[in-house]
């Protein structure tokens, strides 16, 4: 597969693997609601470092370099796609306050992760 098609259709199943998950766990945000916040980051966790050795595997170039990349794609698509469906007038309304306070700054650990990654991968 080309490099650039596996890295944005990674970096879509980034954001849609979670996204799915919540509509499954979703129940648990009114009833248990930590238990909830702990569910989400934990499968974008597993979601990311499962993509990421996948994304990074076969590459034979500078992989600290692709995965600082690989992280900020992941990162923006996971963002562009949220605040289609989060900020006013979009199925669940938030204001961008809100939405980076709940679910944005959790997005950081993306790129956290890839660039760990291919700079572990790089170097051992």
């Amino acid at each position: 597969m080309n490099k650039n098609l596996k890295l944005v259709l990674f970096g879509f199943l980034v954001w849609l693997i979670p996204f799915l998950v919540s509509f499954v766990v979703f129940p648990l945000k009114e009833t248990m609601r930590p238990l909830f916040e702990s569910i989400m980051p934990l499968v974008l966790t597993v979601t990311v470092i499962v993509l990421a050795y996948y994304y990074l595997k076969d590459l034979d170039v500078d992989l600290a370099k692709e995965g600082v990349i690989a992280g900020v794609v992941w990162f923006v698509i996971s963002i562009i796609i949220d605040l289609a469906l989060f900020l006013p007038a979009s199925p669940m309304q938030m204001s961008f306050a809100d939405y980076i306070m709940d679910i944005g700054l959790t997005y950081v650990m993306i790129p956290v992760i890839t660039t760990g990654m291919g700079y572990l991968a790089q170097n051992l």
